[in-house]
């Protein structure tokens, strides 16, 4: 029968196991053989002495039996030694044959084990090696995500620091605008006194103030018509026509003059009335009391309110707009179809839905990004508890093999005491 023998999972190398692992299975059996022998022996020494104290009463009793029953007596416990020598011999290589059987049986499934136990260690440490890569992963998605929250607390002081700042400022603004709002009414009260001073017929200072305007605007726009209108017809004051340098009538501008003691919001609409009537692109009120919160000029509700004393500052960047306007509206006048088109597209609801399906569709993603991020949280500390019962199942299991096998098994990197006794730190790739 050949002897069996053993594959190591590192080097692939044969060993005998009468050489490795059954050499002190054959060292035990030899010393139990020994002691078998020497009780056997003592055995002998015993029934020996017996057969000599009965050599010595055949001795006394030599003197009648006679030598020839002597030498039988010698022959019969010679024989009787050899058979009792053979018959321990023959039991002694029984029980050792049976003894190194049993061990090589033995042998033969420590070997099959030791093999599971290689493929299980392989395993292990593969799950290691992954345990290692989710961990480095683990810790890059936890530097990241702090840097994240950092940059975010920055975005947040931010914020604040440009919040506080705003709220200074318009702190700062407000209470300017009071000083100025106090400064204007102071302005306003002196005005008023002085209007009420200086009044005469309303109507007259009306028409004053009206042929005043007219005379202004000719006197600055001499190439444009100023059309008043007539008194109890319906409209304002004064139509003022525009001319291009080209002598190209370039849009018209509706004034109204207003010399009363309050502002009336009931103009603003009187007015929009009387500029779709005339088909004015642009309609303005020239008065002495401005409403709440207007200094000299403003655009209210369609409509241009000013101060008699802006009103041609206002006239010359009105007509200059209206100039530019309509040079643009001939030089693009091959553009109007592509423009109507650009705008009815961008007024429809084609544009708005599709605005409105990339809303939806980030909102979804983020939506999908946070569910995402809460799972894979769930799912890395799952791992982690996983690892470590891993772990300490191969460290327990290596341990055993160990106490069993003792120093026959190798070491096994990754499961060493200098590796075990480091804690978390782990071997970079």
């Amino acid at each position: 029968m050949s002897e069996p023998t053993i594959r190591c999972p590192k080097c692939n190398t044969d060993i005998k196991l009468t050489e490795g692992l059954a050499a002190p299975l054959i060292a035990a059996t030899r010393e139990q053989y020994e002691k078998q022998l020497s009780t056997t022996n003592a055995e002998m020494a015993r029934r020996e002495a017996a057969l000599l104290e009965q050599s010595a009463k055949l001795k006394r009793s030599e003197q009648t039996l006679g030598t020839q029953v002597a030498d039988q007596v010698a022959e019969q416990l010679r024989k009787e030694r050899a058979a009792i020598t053979a018959d321990s011999e023959k039991k002694a290589r029984q029980s050792v044959a049976l003894e190194v059987e049993a061990k090589t049986r033995e042998a033969a499934d420590l070997q099959a084990a030791l093999t599971a136990n290689n493929m299980k260690l392989i395993e292990a440490q593969k799950a290691q090696a992954d345990a290692v890569r989710l961990k480095r992963e683990l810790e890059d998605s936890r530097r990241e995500l702090e840097l994240t929250i950092e940059k975010r607390i920055q975005e947040g002081l931010q914020a604040s620091e440009a919040k506080a700042r705003r709220r200074v400022e318009d702190e700062t603004r407000l209470k300017m605008a009071e000083k100025d709002k106090l400064i204007a009414d102071a302005q306003r009260q002196v005005d008023e006194m002085k209007r009420k001073m200086e009044q005469g017929s309303q109507q007259l200072q009306g028409e004053v103030q009206e042929l005043e305007l007219e005379g202004l605007l000719r006197a600055k726009f001499a190439r444009d018509t100023i059309e008043p209108v007539g008194k109890g017809e319906r409209g304002a004051d004064a139509i003022h026509r525009i001319f291009g340098p080209a002598g190209q009538i370039c849009g018209t501008i509706l004034w109204e003059s207003k010399r009363t003691r309050n502002w009336s919001d009931s103009w603003l609409p009187k007015l929009r009335e009387d500029q779709r009537t005339a088909k004015a692109e642009i309609a303005v009120i020239v008065t002495q009391v401005l409403p709440k919160g207007i200094e000299s000029f403003d655009l209210i509700d369609g409509v241009w309110v000013c101060s008699h004393r802006c009103a041609i500052p206002v006239a010359i960047a009105l007509r200059q707009s209206l100039i530019e306007l309509a040079a643009a509206r001939q030089a693009g006048e091959g553009l109007e179809t592509k423009r109507d088109m650009v705008y009815q597209y961008l007024t429809g609801p084609r544009f708005r839905h599709r605005v409105q399906a990339i809303v939806e569709a980030f909102s979804d993603m983020k939506d999908d990004l946070d569910k995402e991020r809460k799972v894979i949280s769930k799912q890395w500390a799952k791992r982690e508890e996983q690892i470590e019962r891993v772990m300490q199942g191969t460290v327990g299991f290596y341990g055993d093999l160990q106490g069993i096998a003792g120093k026959t098994i190798r070491e096994i990197e990754g499961l060493d005491m200098k590796l075990l006794g480091d804690g978390d730190e782990q071997p970079e790739d």
